[in-house]
């Protein structure tokens, strides 16, 4: 089944299966969610909901964290892990935007990946979660997914966007996203796939090989 015959039902069961998909990062507005997004790489969702409270009181603005000490930074990061590359990248940005977009985050993908270490997974969680601008958000797990239900044959994760965006309905992009995080999460696990209780198998390359012996 070629991935524009089976996208229809692919999208129809995430939606029954996972319909109040949503991003679990804790956040108030777009800088917060910024913030926040940058400190998830390598660790885990509800890890940073547990530090950013203090960190977004402390630092309330992109100035702030412009200003502040580099090791200040570090030490509120350090639950996170990999808290001198991420406190030296969220400062990068946060000056950036005072030197570029008078402190606000910019609500244009173009704008975004223009900031120091912003790729377009980043900015595209920003955009859809913070302006509801639809965007793709290609993490490992929508990567994974998408290659396993065989919707891509790429690994490279623009090139999967691009492959995803003319086949899922643009109104759908964010919560589609949301969608297979949830269920790479929950089912489609990257060691330990359960394809026999998944609900999207009878569309599933690998699950159909994996489930007849192949894997």
């Amino acid at each position: 089944m070629q991935p524009g015959e089976k996208i229809g039902p692919i999208l129809q069961i995430l939606e029954q299966r996972y319909g109040e998909a949503h991003v679990t990062l804790d956040f108030a507005n777009p800088l917060e969610l910024l913030v926040a997004t940058v400190l998830s790489a390598q660790c885990t969702d509800v890890k940073v909901n547990q530090v950013t409270p203090g960190v977004f009181k402390k630092y309330p603005t992109a100035a702030a964290y412009a200003a502040a000490p580099l090791k200040e930074l570090e030490a509120a990061f350090h639950p996170t892990g990999f808290f001198r590359q991420k406190a030296k990248s969220i400062q990068g940005i946060c000056r950036a935007l005072e030197e570029n977009y008078g402190g606000e985050v910019p609500a244009s993908l173009e704008e975004l990946v223009k900031l120091p270490g912003i790729g377009r997974k980043t900015a595209n969680v920003i955009l859809g979660n913070a302006f509801g601008i639809p965007g793709i958000t290609v993490d490992t797990h929508l990567g994974r997914i998408s290659q396993r239900l065989g919707l891509t044959t790429s690994k490279d994760p623009v090139k999967i966007e691009f492959d995803l965006m003319p086949l899922v309905p643009p109104d759908r992009w964010t919560k589609f996203s949301h969608q297979m995080i949830w269920h790479g999460r929950q089912i489609c696990t990257a060691k330990k796939p359960q394809c026999p209780l998944c609900p999207l198998l009878p569309y599933c390359d690998y699950g159909q090989d994996a489930t007849q012996g192949g894997h």
